[in-house]
């Protein structure tokens, strides 16, 4: 009479499975960090971009060289909606022609934008 045989994975090979699942992961993961950092400094360097244009759109229009962020964005300015990429602060005035700089991006870096 012949016995059953169970077929299953033995607990070293589910442990070695587990460090190459680990291994992966640490190849992934900063390298997933890294491109969504730069992700993040394209998306704030788009809206210093937008940013200093409306700024030149506003000197175009009404011949003041600074203006204040509030007369910049919002309905019916030129940036229709200005949200935060990762936290950063962006300066409260614009001078037309004048280097950007938004500090505090994802806590720690610093972007600029030169016109």
């Amino acid at each position: 009479m012949k016995t059953p045989t169970r077929s299953a994975f033995t607990l070293v090979e589910i442990m070695i499975v587990v460090v190459i699942i680990g291994l992966l992961a640490s190849l992934a993961i900063p390298a997933f960090q890294k491109v969504r950092a730069i992700s993040q400094d394209k998306a704030v360097l788009n809206n210093a971009r937008q940013l200093s244009a409306a700024a030149e759109q506003y000197y175009h229009e009404n011949g003041a060289t600074t203006v204040a962020q509030a007369n910049l964005v919002g309905l019916g300015y030129y940036v229709r909606v200005q949200g935060a990429v990762a936290n950063e602060t962006y300066p409260a005035f614009f001078t037309e022609g004048v280097t950007i700089t938004i500090a505090g991006v994802a806590g720690a870096r610093t972007v600029t934008y030169a016109p």
